[in-house]
């Protein structure tokens, strides 16, 4: 608590502050990060070997293998996320679970459950893209902004 707030405080209402302060569980950061390397890792090594799975028995390129693969993971991240089970993988592994394709599903499909009830125009594909807008918006800024530095790099070089 900032020390503005604690100076309006009563001595009583201090007291407690600091009894609750002592008494709150400590972040446990390294068995956090621990556990959220290894459930990141693991999802990467799934992506890895299901690229490695289309290059060797379907004879994709290793450019066009993270293709399949990237929808292989969206289709596992989105029935995990239907049928409840990777909730509880997020919960305990935390930010492990952010892996760009699988967290970003997970997000889609959680938001398209929690409002199917409002309607599939309304509540499902409202909600849907409330969530994806700014991920589409940002990413579509981000390569404009991209283009114009790399065409201006290349006009200036050309100089």
């Amino acid at each position: 608590m900032s020390n503005k707030k604690k100076k309006k405080l009563t001595p009583i209402q201090q007291e407690y502050q600091d009894f609750a302060k002592d008494r709150e569980p400590k972040p446990q950061v390294l068995k956090n990060c621990i556990r959220a390397f290894l459930v990141g890792g693991i999802i990467c090594t799934i992506g890895q070997g299901l690229q490695w799975f289309f290059m060797k028995y379907f004879n994709f390129t290793k450019e066009t293998a993270g293709n399949p693969a990237s929808a292989v993971l969206i289709i596992i991240s989105i029935l995990l996320t239907g049928f409840g089970v990777y909730d509880h993988i997020a919960q305990w592994a935390g930010a492990g679970t952010a892996v760009p394709v699988t967290g970003f599903a997970n997000t889609m499909a959680s938001a398209a459950i929690e409002h199917r009830t409002e309607g599939y125009v309304l509540g499902v594909g409202g909600n849907m893209f409330k969530l994806s807008g700014a991920v589409i918006v940002y990413g579509v800024f981000s390569a404009f902004v991209v283009a114009i530095l790399k065409l201006t790099i290349k006009w200036l070089g050309g100089m």
